[in-house]
């Protein structure tokens, strides 16, 4: 099944990922790339990205009429940072997964199910 994992990051990260390398940063960065190669070699890894949380564009389209705003949706202090798109055995081996994620010991990472459309027809 997949899962979509989704990072989130809040002024705490921002500021380690950002600040001046140091020991605790190049840590991180050595279990990004750590959790990275496990999941290819474990084919578990179908996608992973990290998201330029410096410009955000909300588009809606109401009665026919599309607006386009800067800015996130929301007025959140946490902003979607990151994702990964993994294919697990379970959920459980997801949450596993997600716990790696080293920006887990600052924010929050969320698991997501991907709904299988593709019996489906339109």
């Amino acid at each position: 099944m997949k899962y979509l994992v989704l990072i989130y990051s809040n002024p705490e990260p921002r500021r380690a990922w950002a600040g001046p390398p140091d020991a605790e940063r190049t840590e991180g960065f050595g279990d990004y790339a750590r959790l990275n190669e496990d999941l290819a070699a474990s084919g578990e890894l179908i996608m992973a990205e990290a998201l330029d949380q410096s410009y955000t564009t909300s588009v809606t389209v109401r009665h026919g009429q599309v607006a386009a705003a800067d800015g996130p949706f929301a007025d959140a202090d946490e902003q979607e940072a990151g994702f990964y798109l993994l294919e697990c055995a379970s959920r459980k081996r997801a949450v596993e997964i997600a716990a790696r994620i080293p920006d887990a010991r600052y924010a929050h990472v969320e698991v997501r199910p991907v709904l299988d459309l593709s019996g489906r027809t339109v």
